[in-house]
């Protein structure tokens, strides 16, 4: 499986070989593809003759993973660390998967059609993945009351469950849920976070994973709620989808959530090969057109 993203070769004198950045770093090349492998940094971008070139911040981003290493801090904590840096950078699903995945297709698609793919998303991956992290972003709290209750029944059944919206009233991320039942970290973002004006619905498994994240097109302002049109990219590449959940912890490790440390760290290595369970997959689109015939019209 291809793990790296590829690039225009318009592009392509800007960036560094795998011998330049090894040279820069003082990192053998055998040791970086070897960090590559198994921990997913640094992030290669190819050549459309299929050769690695990487970004001149990889540099600094290496050179910080080397320091505190051999400051004794364990190579896979430096490395998600260094990671978790990369998403400060880029805190927006959209454009993280658009800058590491530029292959992926992007799709418009109403408002009431994400809602059909974001519930036949819960109910075939999160729901039946074994022991998923999950991540979700309604943009405004009111978006996600109704889907309070379906998220904290998968709450109950993940490793981690993060919910994102303009939560203007938590002040802190917290866990709230019905009873004695906890439910998933709710991150409060600021109007100005690029995650507050994102919709995704993230499931990062062994398994299943998927991962569904739009933007709304702007000047919709007299567009009826559910017409309004989102840049769409839907996925089950096991590390797009990957990258799409360490964007979401790295956010919400930022807000001061305290549960985001230990999943960063578990994000930092890459998953399994493989892809969905392709019989998954067509019960998620058999939903997802029935949700539609359902509910399309409403």
């Amino acid at each position: 499986m291809n793990m790296v993203s590829r690039i225009p070769q318009e592009v392509e004198a800007n960036l560094l070989t795998i011998g330049a950045l090894a040279e820069r770093t003082g990192v053998s090349q055998a040791t970086l593809r070897a960090w590559e492998q198994r921990h997913g940094f640094p992030r290669p971008r190819r050549l459309e003759g299929g050769h690695r070139r990487y970004l001149e911040s990889d540099v600094a981003a290496v050179d910080r993973v080397v320091r505190r290493r051999d400051a004794g801090v364990r190579l896979d904590v430096a490395i998600a660390d260094a990671l978790a840096e990369e998403t400060r950078e880029v805190p927006s699903v959209y454009a993280e998967l658009r800058r590491q995945h530029p292959h992926l297709p992007v799709q418009r698609l109403h408002k009431r059609t994400l809602l059909a793919l974001s519930w036949a998303i819960e109910d075939e991956f999160c729901a039946k993945a074994e022991r998923a992290l999950l991540f979700g972003a309604f943009q405004k709290e009111r978006h996600y009351a109704p889907a309070r209750a379906r998220w904290e029944e998968l709450a109950l059944v993940s490793r981690a469950a993060f919910a994102f919206a303009e939560f203007p009233d938590l002040g802190e991320p917290r866990v709230i849920g019905s009873g004695a039942r906890p439910g998933p970290v709710l991150v409060p973002l600021p109007p100005e976070e690029a995650l507050a004006r994102e919709w995704a619905v993230i499931c990062d498994a062994v398994d299943l994973p998927v991962a569904l994240t739009a933007w709304e097109i702007p000047g919709q302002r007299d567009v009826p709620d559910r017409e309004r049109l989102f840049e769409s990219i839907l996925t089950v590449d096991p590390v797009a989808v990957r990258d799409a959940a360490r964007t979401c912890a790295g956010v919400a490790q930022r807000a001061g959530a305290a549960a985001a440390a230990p999943v960063l760290y578990e994000l930092a290595d890459q998953p399994p090969g493989g892809v969905a369970d392709l019989v998954s997959v067509g019960a998620m689109l058999g939903r997802v057109l029935s949700y539609v015939d359902r509910y399309g019209g409403a």
